[in-house]
């Protein structure tokens, strides 16, 4: 009875092969569209994703407050009100995984005849470990290093591409920093852009006590810029904030009335943000391509309303040797399933070609999943069977004698 049906159901698309393909350009625009604008938006997430991963989980970034000399007030980041012991302290509280103190700017690198300038972080071990970032090659400095402000250096890559020829290894190789020298001692592998745009990798991380001496000088002895620290989870972050910000207000003698004289940014709330952006950028994308899936399901609509209306008097004939009301239903919903179907099969191949051809052409990160194919699948064949079941319920619902009259 399928098999028969299934036959019916091609010869009726094959009487008039024009129209059937118009019938189904609808659906392959609307299949098509909808497979690439999600593979789109899922590369953006990923892309996204990405990104958050390279700076570590679970971060805070303290920065040092304000500072005001003659009525001028300068901005967050240039206040002198953050100390090394503050980190200590803060390394001390319950679910702090990490922490980090940091002095940093930009300063002119030198090396032979090249010069670069690049992100100068003076910090302490524990930073790699709070932004996840490992060494390509050589060995990080240690306590002693602290100790004793020793002039050695770990570059980034884009360090490392804008210094020395390619080929050549930069271990042991000496550099300049403001006229001072340093001793490369390890590689940084690349970690890209962040979420501001910036890239990760121009930077050269040296011992925090030798930034302080050598390159930026304080003007207190222990203060830094920023202190970056790591929660043990994200669920902790809430309490580690409230437990930070208690215990630097009370470290530097804050009335309860007073502004902090210092800020605390978070970071994972910037990635979940950034995130949530690009999901809802992919469900955008997703909803404007299914509008021609919309297009495409009134125009299976009303081309079946038109074949109802020239096979009339076929319906007649059918009831009167004894078809029923479900069999002519049946009839005319399979027909709508197989147009809606086969255009969407046909949009799967130019959605996932032109999905493949984007990422060739462009640097736009493209991720083509199963699950976005399945549901591109599942509701054209959805549409089929919705625009699809009106004409074939007016099909099913015609009178026989008058449809035998109908010429």
């Amino acid at each position: 009875m399928l098999r028969a049906m299934l036959g019916e159901a091609w010869h009726a698309m094959g009487s008039n092969k024009m129209r059937t393909a118009l019938t189904m350009l609808g659906m392959v625009i609307g299949v098509g569209s909808v497979v690439l604008m999600m593979a789109i938006g899922q590369g953006a997430q990923y892309a996204v994703a990405q990104t958050i991963s390279t700076m570590g989980s679970n971060l805070y970034v303290i920065i040092a407050g304000t500072t005001q000399a003659s009525g001028v007030r300068s901005g967050g980041g240039f206040g002198f009100t953050l100390r090394v012991a503050d980190a200590e302290a803060i390394a001390e509280l319950e679910d702090v995984t990490y922490v980090a103190p940091m002095q940093q700017g930009t300063q002119q690198l030198v090396y032979g005849s090249k010069n670069w300038s690049a992100t100068v972080v003076g910090t302490t071990p524990e930073y790699l470990d709070a932004r996840s970032w490992t060494l390509a090659s050589g060995y990080v400095f240690g306590e002693s290093d602290l100790r004793s402000a020793t002039r050695v250096a770990l570059l980034g890559k884009t360090v490392i591409e804008n210094l020395f020829e390619p080929g050549e290894a930069p271990l042991g190789k000496t550099i300049r920093v403001r006229n001072t020298p340093f001793t490369v001692i390890g590689t940084l592998n690349p970690k890209g852009q962040n979420l501001d745009g910036r890239d990760q990798d121009d930077t050269i991380i040296i011992p925090l006590s030798t930034s302080q001496r050598k390159v930026f000088g304080v003007p207190f002895a222990g203060s830094v810029r920023s202190i970056i620290v790591q929660a043990a989870s994200a669920e902790a972050m809430p309490s580690v904030e409230k437990s930070v910000t208690a215990l630097l207000r009370q470290r530097h003698r804050l009335r309860d009335d007073a502004e902090n004289d210092f800020y605390i940014r978070n970071l994972a709330a910037a990635a979940d943000s950034a995130a949530e952006t690009t999901r809802v950028m992919s469900m955008l994308l997703g909803a404007i391509a299914s509008v021609s899936l919309l297009v495409g399901g009134i125009g299976i609509m009303n081309i079946m309303l038109v074949s109802v209306t020239e096979r009339t008097r076929e319906i007649g004939v059918r009831r009167a040797i004894g078809a029923r009301q479900k069999d002519i239903l049946a009839q005319f919903l399979l027909e709508a399933i197989m147009i809606s179907v086969t255009g969407c099969l046909i949009g799967l191949v130019l959605g996932v070609g032109g999905a493949l051809l984007t990422n060739a052409i462009t640097d736009m990160v493209i991720v083509i999943s199963g699950g976005s194919v399945l549901v591109a699948f599942g509701v054209a064949a959805a549409v089929g069977v919705f625009f699809g079941f009106y004409p074939a319920r007016k099909a099913a619902a015609l009178d026989p004698i008058e449809a035998l009259r109908y010429q």
